[in-house]
């Protein structure tokens, strides 16, 4: 699957949330379904988040936040990318790939 086509459909046609702290809110209310991490975003905080809310799938992507915020079209780095709602992208097949 191509990340960066999927996430560009996905802001088009769904609803997504970027940030570390977004991410926590969403995934405390019950709003997250899926969170995509940049490849160094903080091990502590995955971690924690993995934790307090492991009914949310998370997925750990190749690319640098650096490379994630580019891949949507924002003028910065973006470490977490919440899935509210995955639109016409096919976002909600990637699996959970975190240990």
């Amino acid at each position: 699957m191509d990340l960066s086509r999927q996430l560009k459909n996905a802001i088009a046609t769904g609803n997504l949330l970027f940030g570390q702290r977004q991410a926590k809110d969403a995934c405390a209310n019950g709003a997250a379904k899926l969170v995509i991490v940049a490849s160094n975003c903080p091990e502590d905080y995955t971690t924690s988040l993995r934790a307090a809310h492991p009914e949310v799938t998370m997925h750990r992507s190749r690319m640098v936040n650096r490379e994630l915020g580019i891949a949507c079209g924002k003028p910065f780095s973006v470490s977490t990318i919440t899935v509210l709602d995955a639109g016409n992208s096919d976002l909600m097949s990637l699996s959970s790939n975190l240990e």
